[in-house]
């Protein structure tokens, strides 16, 4: 019996090893279970030494500069009240502090960076290009003579004003010199080094110029809205009571009210410096850690040989048309009330033409693209991705106008001469930013065939048909050479080589050919192309001046604010106006672009 139960045993353990080994697996298994947990804990050791992912510090930074910006902007809401809350020393203090720290972090970046000169930084190409650095330059520098004019004028009045209205300006004169010197050397950087505290010393600095814009907008919003009560009162429709925007006491200085009238002139330009440099500064927040794709990470050397004669010409009448219409306009517009409607009549009748003319010139540019069929440019760019949306978001601000226009001269009671022109331009102005959106989106994300492309899509039926033996690529397949004679293998092979290297010089001789015929000889598409974008950046240019130095027929009219309300329609105006200007500047920046790329 005993015998026969160890057979048994020993033919279970031959045939299932399974059930002799219970014991084992489940040791095994306890081992296994343990490998694992310390292998959970390693991995988990690991990830808390890395450092935080890309997104999360993202992410983390975009929170920090969003507060930063209610913050801000809570401050200055309670400033516009006039409540007790906020002052405007409360606001400049605030904003001083801003540009101190960010001051503070350009140089630490910038002493980092001198430490580490023998590594130099990847550069992004198309981060920001010359020129536009150097337009950025001469807004800072009416900047800084916008805070000459400040400094002047807290020196006469510096008897009954606060301390910080000396401060702010000579602060904001150190900020804005020392920001362009970073714009100059330090924009193009892609970094890698301490990304998350570079991360939120960026941010900071995006968010505290569109602070320093929307200080700007608030302060030119505010004089509009002075300037229009101070109309109405005068014109007998509203009695308003216009506070005083100098200082109660006397001035010590002679030159005062030259300085308080300058500021206000030089206001659009300081307001456009800080919109600009906070877009060039995301776009550096959102090159930290990229992996640059160097082979699209060159710079692109602008094709030449076009003959510009009726852009430049149709553009620079609609400049000295804008300029004229603004002069005409601004002098009228104080007069009675016939001139006032003279006046506001002639700026829709020149806002219909140009807007008309600027519409016809964007669908030619788009039909161009259809006909061409340009390839397109799909390479990872935030610069680009950057002006696209910027384009379709502060295009909002005019069309939220234009439509309160149609709504108003719909239900409007009164008829006043320039009723229709009104309807027509807000129309126009609708239909213009959708074409020219789209002719500047279009243009930034096409590109130039290059000399292959150009010669694989324009060659002839004859040439594709047609064989010729110098041309045809010699024969390189698989050949059994096992009964011909060694000598004559060797004659074979060399013949064969000779033959492709004489095949590949001849394609390559054709293949340059080609493409510099194609440089020599530009196209005319091309030609009308370069024509409609610097005929639409001449004109971006003057619908951007009417504006900003006080053309503005949306508070004269009478429509708008007798449909909405003096409160609604002055706060949908505090809104949309800035956007509109910000809009037309964009659109210069784009255009330039566009004509450069072509």
């Amino acid at each position: 019996m005993v015998e026969h139960s160890s057979l048994d045993t020993m033919f279970l353990s031959k045939y299932c090893p399974h059930s002799s080994s219970s014991s084992s697996s489940s040791s095994s298994s306890s081992t296994s279970s343990s490998d694992r947990e310390k292998r959970l804990l390693r991995a988990l050791r690991g990830s808390l030494a890395k450092k935080y992912p890309q997104k999360s510090g993202e992410v983390l930074s975009a929170q920090y500069g969003i507060n930063l910006l209610l913050v801000g902007v809570a401050l200055m809401l309670a400033l516009a009240y006039r409540g007790p809350s906020a002052s405007e020393e409360t606001v400049l203090s605030f904003l001083t502090a801003l540009m101190l720290v960010q001051l503070i972090w350009m140089v630490c970046y910038m002493v980092r960076r001198e430490r580490r000169r023998s590594v130099p930084p990847e550069r992004d190409a198309q981060a920001a290009t010359s020129w536009i650095r150097g337009g950025l330059t001469m807004l800072a520098l009416l900047s800084l003579i916008m805070d000459a004019f400040r400094i002047g004028s807290f020196v006469g009045y510096q008897a009954c004003v606060s301390i910080m209205l000396g401060v702010y300006p000579v602060v904001h004169a150190l900020h804005t010199v020392s920001q362009v010197h970073f714009l100059w050397f330090h924009i193009k950087d892609v970094i890698k080094r301490y990304e998350t505290c570079e991360r939120f010393g960026v941010i900071h600095a995006v968010f505290t110029n569109l602070l320093l814009w929307s200080n700007g907008v608030m302060t030119e919003a505010e004089h509009a809205l002075n300037d229009h009560k101070r109309r109405l009162s005068a014109l007998g429709y509203f009695n308003f009571t216009v506070e005083p925007e100098e200082p109660t006491c006397n001035c010590t200085t002679s030159a005062c009210s030259i300085f308080s009238s300058s500021l206000y002139y030089l206001c659009p330009f300081n307001i456009e410096y800080h919109i600009f440099v906070s877009a060039l500064l995301f776009v550096m927040w959102k090159n930290i850690g990229r992996t640059l794709d160097h082979q699209t990470n060159q710079k692109r050397v602008p094709a030449g040989g076009s003959c510009l004669l009726i852009g430049p010409v149709l553009g620079l009448l609609a400049l000295a048309s804008s300029i004229t219409v603004l002069i005409i306009y601004i002098i009228h517009v104080e007069e009675s009330v016939e001139a006032r409607e003279a006046a506001i009549s002639m700026f829709y009748c020149f806002g219909i033409v140009i807007l008309a003319c600027m519409s016809v010139a964007g669908a030619l540019g788009l039909l161009i693209y259809r006909v061409e069929d340009w390839p397109m440019d799909t390479t990872p760019n935030p610069a680009r991705t950057l002006d696209a949306k910027l384009l379709l978001g502060s295009s909002v601000g005019s069309w939220l106008l234009c439509w309160c226009s149609v709504v108003a001269v719909g239900g409007a009671q009164s008829y006043p001469s320039y009723r229709w022109s009104n309807l027509a331009y807000a129309l126009l102005l609708v239909l213009e930013k959708c074409v020219q959106n789209l002719f500047v989106i279009e243009s930034l994300y096409r590109r130039r065939r290059e000399p292959g492309e150009c010669h694989a899509h324009s060659t002839t039926a004859h040439e594709i048909f047609s064989v010729t033996a110098s041309m045809a690529p010699p024969y390189d397949g698989i050949v059994n050479h096992a009964f011909e004679s060694p000598d004559k293998h060797q004659d074979v092979l060399e013949s064969s080589k000779t033959d492709k290297h004489t095949y590949d010089k001849k394609t390559k001789d054709v293949s340059l050919a080609v493409g510099h015929g194609a440089q020599d000889t530009p196209s005319r598409k091309r030609q009308v192309l370069k024509n409609v974008a610097i005929f639409l950046f001449m004109c971006n240019i003057s619908l951007w001046i009417l504006p900003a130095f006080g053309c503005r027929p949306q508070f004269d009219n009478g429509l708008e604010e007798a449909s909405f309300g003096f409160s609604i329609w002055s706060t949908v105006l505090n809104f949309a106006l800035p956007m509109s200007l910000f809009y037309r500047m964009h659109s210069v920046a784009s255009l330039f672009e566009v004509f450069r790329k072509i």
